[in-house]
């Protein structure tokens, strides 16, 4: 259409002039805010090559790489580099560190492991204490950037661009420990940056129920005709994603618990409408696909976990019934649960015999998020967990450590993340819960 206008009409210069100096400054307002990081490889590799053009490259390209916007753009490259232990990669953001956290923490908890390191989850919640972003409490709705105040970036409060799942994991995070003799006294973490975080989450919840990533849903799916990109699917608007919801309901339920006389009724109407919300996002086959993680494994635990908080009784509540048979159906013969990428990029659960960096057909985080998503789902089947476990145990390292397997993140369906920390995170998670939850709860150890 745009090429059309150009080819045959246009441009007119009397549109095209202030419209351009508008996208200069709001990139420029993009640069400021986020202190040069942006937001992704993409946009990052974008607004280099903007910046150096706006300082005059295509005539003085001397002049333009000595601008300051270039320079500092040149300066944060560093950041997006990452050795990996398959090579270099490019991150997609300027690490994954609140996100990674979050996780630690919450696994940490869940396994009563802060009473045996409590320096450890001390230095964690205090971190995540730091990186709550605080700027932008109005928003910036010249750039259509919605207040931020009170929620958690998926790296640093330095990049300061908080995602609502982010936000909800970090939330939970910072709850589970907030009353813990471990973080007594070395950190202050005031109530009103726990209503701030309310705040956040309640305002990011779209009117379909679920939540979205960085800012409420502006528009409708038919924007996806004008999609330029070559190698990302669904990226023309912010749409609600089951993960997100499930993050958010947790956190705000949790908050509820804490602080119950904090606006309960709007805290109680979110949840049960992004409890609707992810009940009307679940497959035929009882699945839930994962948009952020590879893949259905993800999906599904963050599905019934998501259910069971916001009051669902897995007993008798034919959705998570369903999942967990869905889960049950796909665990292999070794105890385990792996996925291929493709099962991302094809919306389809896909195994194969020897998955990407395995000796096998199951990892150790795809298992992980199974066995958490079949115990939150209080699954009748203790046999089977028990031999997901059991798969978990064999494959531990004499240090400790788990080995790195295949992609276990993804965005936009066809993007794999490599998250070295899910290796060791989600199968203690998974063993924690176990340990202390289902097998008490179901007889067994």
């Amino acid at each position: 259409i745009f090429a059309i206008y150009e080819w045959t009409i246009g441009p007119f210069n009397f549109l095209r002039e202030p419209a351009v100096r508008f996208v200069e400054e709001y990139m420029h307002s993009e640069d400021v805010e986020t202190n040069y990081l942006t937001i992704g490889p993409v946009s990052k590799a974008f607004h280099i090559l903007t910046s150096w053009v706006v300082a005059g490259g295509v005539t003085d390209p001397e002049v333009a790489s000595s601008s300051k916007a270039y320079r500092a753009h040149l300066a944060r490259i560093p950041a997006y580099s990452w050795i990996a232990e398959d090579g270099l990669k490019v991150q997609g953001y300027n690490g994954s560190m609140a996100w990674d956290t979050a996780f630690a923490v919450q696994a940490a908890a869940e396994g009563g492991l802060q009473k045996e390191f409590p320096e450890m989850c001390s230095k964690a919640w205090c971190w995540l204490a730091r990186e709550q972003v605080r700027a932008l409490p109005d928003g910036d709705w010249r750039h259509w950037r919605q207040p931020i105040r009170g929620g958690w970036g998926f790296s640093t409060a330095e990049q300061a661009w908080p995602v609502s799942d982010t936000t909800a994991e970090a939330f939970k995070a910072m709850l589970a420990l907030r009353q813990d003799e471990c973080v007594r006294g070395v950190s202050k973490f005031p109530d009103e940056h726990c209503y701030d975080s309310v705040q956040f989450l309640l305002s990011y919840q779209n009117a379909d129920g679920g939540w979205a990533t960085y800012e409420n849903n502006r528009g409708w799916s038919w924007y996806e005709l004008l999609n330029p990109a070559c190698v990302f699917g669904s990226i023309m608007i912010d749409y609600s994603y089951v993960e997100c919801s499930s993050s958010a309901i947790q956190a705000l339920l949790e908050f509820n618990h804490q602080f119950p006389n904090h606006r309960p009724a709007e805290i109680k109407a979110a949840v049960q409408s992004g409890a609707c919300f992810i009940e009307a996002m679940q497959r035929a086959d009882g699945s839930w696909y994962g948009c952020w993680g590879n893949c259905f494994t993800y999906g599904c635990w963050f599905g019934i976990e998501g259910l069971v908080c916001a009051g669902r009784d897995p007993s008798s509540n034919s959705g998570i019934q369903h999942c967990v048979s869905f889960l049950l159906s796909k665990q292999n013969a070794d105890g385990g649960w792996g996925e291929d990428f493709l099962s991302c990029f094809n919306r389809e659960y896909t195994s194969r015999d020897k998955l990407y960096g395995c000796d096998g057909s199951s990892t150790v985080v795809c298992t992980a998020w199974a066995l958490l998503g079949l115990m939150a789902g209080n699954c009748p089947d203790v046999a089977a967990v028990r031999k997901g476990i059991d798969f978990l145990m064999r494959k531990q390292l004499a240090s400790g450590d788990w080995a790195q397997e295949n992609i276990c993140g993804v965005f936009n369906r066809s993007v794999g993340i490599t998250y070295t920390a899910f290796r060791n995170v989600f199968p203690l998670w998974a063993l924690g819960r176990f340990a202390r939850v289902y097998g008490p709860r179901m007889g067994v150890k």
